[in-house]
């Protein structure tokens, strides 16, 4: 008789469910995980291959720094030999680079690159609001051009100053004038094309025009699929507006990683994709395009987030080509291992709960299997993404710790609610955890089922105030804030307290994410799908917080 006793809430029993119910459940469960991540996994087909092995790439932008290395630091310097290294490597796929500085031992890449030989540079020439400094970068861009006159086959005075409003456009011609008279290659400005026709003066001092076409970060982003489009339309636009002159297109690309804007999703297809089409395009059309970038290049994720960080055709880490000919492209390189993370997981939250239950004289409703299950293909179904997404967005110390507890509590999460949910056990309240020690019914699966929820409240909430009020350059954590939520959710849905009063705490944030998510997605636009993704976890998240009660039904 013993299997016949039940508990009060929500979850007791109603008649007997043999232990096919779960297993049922779970061979479902595996099947969506290994169906989801055949789907996301599938690689693309190009009709040209971004790094083609019987064509060179005609330019890249080249910066040699590494790991904690940073021009933002005055005192880095990068050895001959790194720049040695890189240039022998890139030799390999362009006979030709851009630089955008003689500091920190850039002024050392013609010397290396005419050493190797075959190889080109396009010298830049750092401009700010340091005139002092600024007259010794251009003294020291037309010694070098003199010294290498076979290697460096044009000048780039400055490189979007006139964007950052460090300099008058008075001053950068001055300046533009000052080199060209002294040098005897072509001399240009770089900088986003609708500064050049804000600054139209510039045309007529410079031998051609240079201009960044970078149609992720245009102010209406532009999709991957339309950024070739985007490309070559501004091209002509611009070869309109200054008849005449060469148009280099100085900088164009795409990101692998980073958050979306609007429709512009960074990642590795369609990093891939774009590029693919640009050169494309640019051989077709015989317009001269320098890509950005060589090798990915972290430190730019201070100035930018995580996006700045992945423009580049190699890893920062492995310097390994990201596209290698010949060899499929996808997203997810190491799908199966993200997919036996999932499957592994989903097994360990089915087993939890099996084995709650040796110790309990009863039976839980199929809806209990029901919300095991549910949240189990949703944490095993996103692992593996909330593992990439912890990888590539974790920058420092920092960086880590707060994904890498998001990550945890999207691990943890669904297995304790499982246990909760085949106990008939409601989900907690921050007062079972820190209100008055004589008012707290405690045990250890509600204090880590408290503990979780408290570290995704407060990581959720930081993070919907950051697309508020700075929303430029953070990402979204839709996965594992999915892999948190859904089974907080459930189990408030399944083992809800039917008495007790609202938590402050737990109201107070619900508002914030109810009012954030309004906000951001209104902000973002519909047609960024990680906003939307990440916005329906806020306000799912503040229903079941809005919902929580302080009276709980416990052992």
């Amino acid at each position: 008789m013993a299997c016949e006793q039940v508990i009060d809430g929500p979850s007791r029993r109603t008649e007997p469910i043999s232990l096919r119910t779960p297993l049922a459940l779970l061979l479902v469960s595996l099947g969506v995980i290994v169906a989801v991540w055949w789907w996301l996994a599938t690689p693309i087909t190009l009709a040209r291959a971004p790094i083609d092995p019987a064509e060179k790439v005609q330019c890249v932008s080249y910066a040699p720094f590494r790991g904690e290395q940073s021009p933002l630091n005055a005192w880095t310097h990068i050895e001959a030999d790194q720049i040695e290294q890189d240039l022998r490597q890139l030799k390999e796929i362009t006979d030709c680079v851009r630089t955008y500085s003689m500091e920190n031992g850039l002024d050392q890449v013609p010397a290396i690159a005419a050493r190797i030989g075959g190889m080109k540079v396009l010298q830049g020439i750092w401009l700010s609001s340091n005139r002092a400094k600024n007259l010794d970068q251009a003294a020291l861009a037309v010694r070098l051009s003199k010294d290498f006159p076979g290697v460096i086959t044009s000048i780039i005075v400055g490189n979007e100053v006139l964007l950052r409003g460090e300099m008058t456009t008075q001053d950068l011609v001055s300046i533009i004038r000052s080199v060209k008279a002294q040098v005897s290659v072509p001399v240009t400005y770089a900088d986003v094309w609708e500064f050049w026709l804000k600054n139209r003066e510039v045309y007529d001092a410079v031998d051609f025009v240079t201009i960044h076409i970078l149609p992720y970060w245009e102010d209406f982003p532009v999709k991957a699929k339309f950024a070739a489009a985007h490309v070559e339309a501004i091209r002509e636009r611009m070869a309109v507006a200054f008849p005449g002159k060469e148009i280099l297109i100085g900088e164009t690309g795409w990101p692998s990683e980073g958050r979306m804007r609007e429709g512009a999703l960074p990642s590795r297809t369609n990093q891939a994709r774009v590029v693919s089409e640009i050169l494309s395009l640019a051989k077709a059309q015989k317009f001269r395009v320098n890509l950005i970038e060589s090798y990915d290049q972290p430190w730019k994720r201070k100035l930018e987030g995580t996006v700045g960080g992945y423009w580049g055709l190699y890893d920062s880490v492995r310097r390994n080509l990201k596209y290698p000919p010949g060899q499929p492209i996808s997203n997810f390189p190491y799908w199966k291992w993200y997919m036996g993370a999932g499957l592994g997981l989903c097994v360990l939250v089915f087993a939890v709960a099996l084995i709650t239950l040796r110790r309990r004289p009863w039976t839980p409703r199929f809806s209990a299997w029901l919300g095991v299950a549910i949240s189990a293909t949703t944490a095993g179904s996103l692992l593996g993404i909330g593992v990439d997404k912890m990888y590539y967005e974790s920058y420092g110390i920092g960086g880590w710790l707060h994904w890498g507890a998001l990550l945890l509590a999207g691990i943890l999460s669904p297995i304790f609610c499982a246990q909760a949910m085949v106990i008939g056990r409601s989900l907690p309240t921050f007062l079972d955890l820190l209100g008055p020690r004589e008012g707290r019914k405690w045990s250890k699966l509600t204090a880590v089922l408290c503990l979780t929820l408290a570290v995704t409240a407060v990581i959720a909430a930081q993070t919907a105030l950051a697309f508020v009020f700075d929303p430029r350059y953070h990402d979204f954590p839709y996965a594992s804030l999915t892999m948190a939520v859904v089974p907080f959710a459930l189990l408030l849905t399944l083992n809800r307290p039917q008495i007790g009063q609202r938590p402050i705490a737990e109201a107070v944030f619900a508002g914030v994410l109810a009012l954030s998510a309004v906000y951001v997605l209104f902000n973002e636009g519909r047609d960024n799908w990680q906003s939307l993704w990440t916005c329906a976890m806020y306000l799912l998240f503040a229903l079941t917080l809005w919902r929580a009660r302080a009276e709980q039904i416990q052992e």
